[in-house]
């Protein structure tokens, strides 16, 4: 993909926090949609969606402005908040939002002035301009109503009627995966894309996301217990197994139907050089993952590595107690994820326990956790950060 490349390298010479946000991103191609481009965060890591035929004939301004859009959705964690709401309604007001401070993007970008809108108010203020309220006091009629809703929406005259065709300038229908992610720790992940991106970009942010940004790196402190247990919610592997509580779809009774189930499958990566020689913290992240793990079908690999792999132990199912292995010596991180590509089956994630000093993979395929040391440091700008506190 030329084109984004292209357009990468001209945000990181005119606006280089964007272009660094949009370094850490993991790329894909967009298919089946009629927009260029679409961004949303699965299983807790972000997506880049690119429809390169699309986006090639547009011109490098928009292209620009495009990829800014995206971002912001991000930033804002549009697709997250959504809930209950109707999603056409919800992606047309969250492109309400972000627009007006965006110039030159593609033609046909929602802006509120076309609609008689004000600008300046967030996603939740415009869905409900969009979508008006249940209207309890209203005796006229036969009292007889349509318990149907349109697909499109329920919005009613004035503002919600004109946009109930209205189309956004981005790709919205990789949002529903985005419900598989806690809250929480989207913002974490957000959270440590935009330090990667001010590090990059030597503090500068673009005037108009910087309270956005503020509140990122000023955050309400969420417990490293509640963390852990997102990320190992959604690391879940779907699996299969037989039921005789359902019937199978072409051989009927004669068969047990089949059912997914959700399987645990990790790989824990403990690093026992002497930067993390603490007995209390060991301990208190082996006994949190035992109790994740206790409960639940799951398989748990755990390495006990420094400068190479000391020890391995693999825990089946709930029948499993907390253990600590004491090693030394200096940190590598690269054996625990090569190891991790050649484990069969392959893990749903990698959590890793470490001060995050030492070499490490450029990247990485497997969704990460880095566990760190309250002094530690993130070292690359992939995966999840956590910092844990005993």
């Amino acid at each position: 993909m030329t084109a984004l490349e292209n357009a990468i390298v001209r945000l990181l010479k005119a606006r280089p926090f964007y272009g660094h946000l949009l370094l850490n991103l993991r790329r894909e191609q967009l298919h089946g949609a009629n927009q260029a481009a679409g961004i949303t965060i699965r299983d807790g890591i972000p997506v880049l969606a690119i429809a390169a035929e699309a986006f090639t004939t547009l011109l490098p301004s928009q292209q620009e402005a495009l990829l800014e859009h995206l971002l912001k959705h991000l930033l804002h964690l549009h697709p997250l908040r959504r809930r209950e709401r109707n999603p056409h309604d919800w992606d047309v007001a969250c492109d309400l939002a972000i627009n007006p401070g965006i110039t030159q993007l593609p033609p046909g970008a929602l802006n509120p002035v076309a609609y008689q809108m004000p600008q300046g108010l967030a996603a939740e203020e415009y869905y409900d301009l969009i979508v008006p309220p249940f209207d309890t006091g209203n005796v006229e009629g036969s009292g007889f109503g349509s318990a149907q809703q349109d697909s499109r929406g329920a919005a009613g005259a004035g503002q919600g009627e004109a946009l109930r065709e209205a189309e956004t300038v981005d790709s919205h229908e990789a949002w529903q995966e985005a419900d598989g992610t806690p809250l929480t720790l989207a913002e974490e992940m957000v959270r440590s894309l935009v330090r990667d991106a001010l590090q990059g970009s030597a503090g500068e942010t673009p005037a108009d996301i910087r309270e956005v940004v503020s509140s990122l790196l000023q955050p309400a402190p969420i417990p490293w217990k509640q963390i852990l247990r997102q990320f190992v919610a959604t690391a879940g592997r779907t699996g299969r197994s037989t039921t005789w509580m359902r019937e199978h779809r072409r051989f009927e009774h004669m068969t047990p139907g089949v059912r997914k189930r959700r399987r645990l499958n990790l790989l824990v990566g403990v690093d026992v050089s002497d930067s993390t020689n603490c007995v209390e913290l060991r301990e208190a992240f082996g006994v949190e993952l035992v109790n994740l793990a206790r409960g639940r079908e799951c398989q748990l690999t755990v390495l006990y590595a420094n400068s190479r792999i000391q020890r391995i132990e693999a825990f089946n199912s709930s029948p499993m107690v907390a253990r600590r292995y004491d090693g030394g010596g200096f940190t590598d991180l690269r054996p625990v994820f090569e190891y991790a590509k050649a484990l069969h089956p392959r893990p749903a994630a990698v959590i890793y326990l470490t001060d995050g000093i030492g070499p490490v993979p450029e990247q990485m395929e497997f969704p990460t956790l880095w566990v760190l040391t309250r002094e530690g440091e993130r070292p690359v700008p992939w995966g999840v950060e956590l910092r844990l506190t005993v």
